[in-house]
Order: structure tokens, then sequence, then C-alpha cells
């Protein structure tokens, strides 16, 4: 009779223990997708300025079609991206083409005084910078997801129920970079 009761206490016990790793890890990747959810609201509002921003510089740069058409590209490439994982290469090429068209803007002095130009600017700066925040948050989930996976015997559990390793949100190197712009 005790060793009955002691195998049910200690059946209890893995199945409690099962459970509250199962549970850490679910929170966890919901706080995840949460951080990514963030993310996107704020590259769809980006998505949103960029075609606004293109038409008033083609008022005064129409020429310069280049590097507008590769913002509208960039653009729609990340509207139609699905996953997080194209969302972050789509992301990247945004950033490089505003980058560009940064370096565009600052040939045209007039451009630069214009009112609604000034207006969109500070939009897209506003918004980068809760990209900027969002993306922080989101790494940070991230890595709290990734650390509580890989732990011994999280692992296990959580190999054996498919959650699989979050990626972070980092931008292109070459974003970093400014471009030469020759006329």
């Amino acid at each position: 009779m005790i060793p009955t009761i002691i195998t049910i206490v200690v059946i209890l016990a893995l199945v409690f223990f099962f459970i509250s790793i199962y549970n850490r890890l679910a929170k966890s990747k919901v706080l995840t997708e949460e951080g990514w959810s963030g993310i996107g609201t704020f590259l769809q509002q980006r998505n949103d300025l960029i075609p606004n921003l293109v038409e008033v510089v083609k008022g005064f740069a129409g020429h310069e079609n280049k590097t507008l058409t590769d913002v509208i590209k960039a653009r729609n490439e990340s509207i139609s991206a699905l996953t997080p994982e194209a969302q972050i290469e789509a992301a990247k090429h945004v950033s490089q083409a505003m980058l560009n068209l940064k370096v565009l803007t600052e040939q045209y002095p007039q451009l630069q005084a214009n009112q609604n130009f000034l207006q969109l600017q500070s939009e897209l700066g506003s918004i980068e910078e809760k990209i900027n925040q969002s993306r922080r948050y989101y790494n940070g989930t991230v890595r709290e997801f990734n650390q509580l996976r890989v732990v011994f015997p999280n692992i296990l559990i959580a190999n054996s129920l498919g959650f699989k390793a979050a990626l972070f949100f980092q931008e292109d190197e070459t974003a970093k970079t400014a471009p030469q712009i020759k006329f």
C-alpha cells in the first residue's frame, strides 16, 4: 500500500512539474508574440507614411526615380511579408531604402524647408523610435523565451512539444552606413 502511494505521489509530482514547465514556456512564447505584434504595428504605420513622403519628394526630385522606386519596392515587400522572418528581412530593406531617400533629400534644400516634408519626416522619426523601442522589448522577450527553452529539463519538454527558438530582430549592418549618391 505505501509503495502504491509513493508511486502515485511521484507520478503526480512529475505531472505537475511537466505542467509547470509547459505553462512557463507557453507564457513566455505569448510574450514574444505580443512583442512581435508591437513591432508589426509600427512597421505598418511606417509603411503607411512612406507613399506620402515619396510623393512630396517626387515634387522636388522627380527625376530621382531609382531611389523613389526602391523605397516603394521595399515598402511593398514589407507589406507582403507574412512571417516574422520575412518581415525582419523586409524591414532591413525598408531601412536601407529610407536611408537612401534621406541622403537624396539632403541634396534639395527647398525640400527640407517644405512643411509637408518636415511633418512627414517628424512622424517617420517618431515611428522609427517606436520601432526601436518595440524591437528592444521583443528582443528581450525572445532572449527570455530562448533561455527558458534551452535549460535542462525544459529543453526536453520544449523539443517534444515543438517549442522552437524565436528569432531576434536585427537590422542589417549595411543600413548603418550612409550610401553615396552622385549626380
